[in-house]
């Protein structure tokens, strides 16, 4: 694994969990009949500390991008999981608990198994499909169930909806990883002229936008455990299934190294959904506010 590879991996999931913890402190307060509709962000630009959190979160993205440039996506996405372990600790700044023994079991079992899976599997590069067909299968396949969830979502929003957005929320910005890498390697080869004559640049744009909406959605109606560990475990799964499905990315395959793998992405995922769930993490259910009462801070 490359050092810088790594450095810049850890460093945007650093700037993604401080944002996430800012974003949904603002977000909480915003009008609930803003669920699911580009007002909620035109509200929430009016929110300095919202600003701030998406400033760090576009700082995030930027450092993942090069990331991404540099290195596998199978790689890259374990990495950007651990962001979790940085909005924990900023909460714990205002919730002034402990780790206990739930956070210290979920963050071992989240860096044991982002450890495990690179290991074992050692992502490493290799040649795209060039069959447009399996790229929009799998691409399909993602925003098709991000639709759906989004649809179940709109019928319980207060009560699982958060998740399910959370979820297709992840899902999308796991595709928006693996095309933003396609991106990174158009432009290198053709310039500007080459990545903007190509669709990819905009389908990025397209999914940053909708995933920003379904999150800041999610972020608007639950607290932050009910929403983060969802996006934290959909996001690296999905931006694993396009590495490995059409750009390239090679994994070990033979049966330990495959035992150990999924052992890995079993562990990110429990350590997520409990770092996520740990008291340390804001719980929100601030009053609503009419949007022109939104308040900033």
């Amino acid at each position: 694994m490359s050092v810088l590879v790594l450095t810049l991996a850890v460093s945007a999931a650093c700037c993604l969990g401080f944002g996430f913890v800012l974003q949904q402190q603002a977000a909480r307060r915003a009008p609930l009949g803003d669920f699911l509709s580009p007002r909620l962000l035109l509200d929430l630009v009016r929110v300095p500390r919202w600003l701030g959190g998406l400033g760090l979160m576009v700082a995030g993205m930027a450092l993942g991008a090069v990331a991404l440039g540099r290195g596998e996506v199978s790689l890259v996405e374990p990495l950007l999981a651990t962001n979790l372990l940085f909005a924990l600790a900023l909460s714990r700044r205002y919730t002034r608990q402990c780790l206990g023994k739930q956070g210290w079991t979920g963050l071992a079992l989240l860096a044991g198994g982002v450890t495990a899976f690179i290991v074992a599997g050692e992502p490493r590069g290799g040649h795209a499909v060039a069959d447009p067909l399996r790229h929009w299968l799998i691409i399909g396949a993602m925003t098709g169930l991000a639709l759906l969830l989004t649809a179940y979502a709109k019928r319980s929003r207060l009560s699982s909806g958060p998740v399910l957005l959370a979820l297709a929320a992840g899902l999308l910005y796991g595709v928006q990883d693996a095309l933003t890498r396609v991106s990174g390697q158009r432009f290198a080869a053709g310039g500007l002229a080459g990545l903007l004559t190509g669709w990819q640049p905009y389908a990025v744009l397209a999914l940053g936008v909708t995933g920003l909406v379904l999150v800041q959605s999610a972020f608007e109606t639950a607290p932050l455990r009910m929403s983060l560990p969802a996006l934290t475990a959909a996001q690296p799964l999905a931006g694993i299934a396009c590495g490995v499905g059409f750009l390239g990315d090679r994994l070990r395959t033979d049966t330990g190294a495959l035992a150990w793998e999924a052992a890995g992405l079993a562990g990110i995922v429990t350590g997520i959904v409990l770092l996520g769930l740990h008291p340390a993490m804001p719980q929100g259910g601030g009053v609503r506010e009419p949007a022109r009462n939104l308040q900033p801070g």
